[in-house]
């Protein structure tokens, strides 16, 4: 995960505790002992999977922004089968601010989830 690492080019390269448990506390994650380890071993192993794809010639394949660019042009007839859009009335705000736990009228007020 270092600059040296897998995602610079190279093989793939072990994911160690220290950055096991940094990245736990970039995503405020809180592993227990047990955890660790497991999550070191699926971190190498995702890892490893990139690094074989990164094997693979995709000098061929072209880049696409869209899956549905794979259809070639099908999207088209094939997506006259999904649900027409249309404009229809939302829910009245009033009803539903009134039946929220708690609101200021316009917004829902939440408990604060995020402590640092």
């Amino acid at each position: 995960m270092s600059e040296t690492g897998p995602l610079a080019g190279e093989a793939a390269g072990k994911v160690t505790v220290d950055e096991v448990l940094r990245v736990a506390e970039l995503a405020n994650l809180e592993l227990t002992a047990d955890e660790v380890p497991r999550m070191q071993r699926d971190l190498n192993a995702v890892l490893g999977y990139i690094a074989q794809l990164n094997e693979l010639d995709t000098a061929g394949v072209p880049a696409m922004a869209q899956v549905g660019e794979m259809l070639g042009g099908l999207i088209e007839t094939d997506g006259a089968l999904l649900r027409a859009d249309s404009v229809r009335p939302s829910i009245d705000r009033a009803a539903v601010m009134a039946a929220a736990p708690e609101s200021d009228g316009r917004f829902f007020k939440v408990p604060k989830v995020i402590e640092r």
